[in-house]
């Protein structure tokens, strides 16, 4: 019985990895597509640079609305741009999800934002490792939506991944969120 376990231990341990190691790969493999247009930019807060990239992609014209996702409770679009070292050259069209204090409420938030206002199709801005997740969310709520993903890159999460303890830790972490989610998600029937 104890060698069963060990085999068995060592055969999850082999599926985790390799899961992990082609995780590792498609993060730092995806296509971006700056050309085509949606109905509105989706950032996601939390992570270096993403509100500067989907700001940048805003001002280029990719959509007409803007959707940041996670600020805290008291935030203003000037303390975003202070904080965030961005210039906003509009407003109109900007809306800050104050609500969302995580993915789950982020994809919810967004999904109830985009019902109210005929949104059909979304740029989706995120940290590379935290695009997987995001995706299932976000289709969790509504597997209709069009999503283009955009994700940003980060100079403190090495694509080397093997070459840095923290950049490890940070991949393997965000590697095990998504396959909770992924589980749970075809576990769980949404209504």
């Amino acid at each position: 019985m104890k060698k069963l376990l060990t085999i068995g231990g060592f055969l999850a341990l082999c599926g985790w990895f390799a899961g992990f190691a082609a995780f590792a790969g498609k993060i730092n493999d995806y296509q971006t597509d700056e050309t085509t247009k949606t109905d509105a930019i989706v950032v996601l807060t939390g992570g270096r640079n993403r509100i500067s990239e989907a700001v940048r992609l805003w001002d280029k014209g990719l959509a007409d609305k803007l959707f940041i996702s996670g600020v805290e409770k008291n935030t203003s679009l000037d303390a975003i741009s202070k904080r965030q070292a961005v210039t906003f050259t509009r407003r109109k069209g900007i809306l800050l999800d104050r609500k969302s204090t995580n993915t789950i409420e982020n994809a919810i938030e967004t999904q109830l934002w985009m019902e109210q206002n005929d949104i059909k199709s979304i740029r989706l801005v995120t940290s590379n490792y935290h695009m997987p997740r995001s995706i299932e969310e976000f289709y969790f709520q509504n597997p209709d939506m069009k999503i283009i993903v955009h994700p940003v890159y980060s100079d403190f999460v090495a694509k080397e991944w093997w070459k840095s303890a923290r950049s490890f830790y940070l991949i393997a972490s965000e590697y095990n969120k998504f396959l909770y989610v992924w589980l749970a998600r075809r576990i769980t029937k949404k209504e």
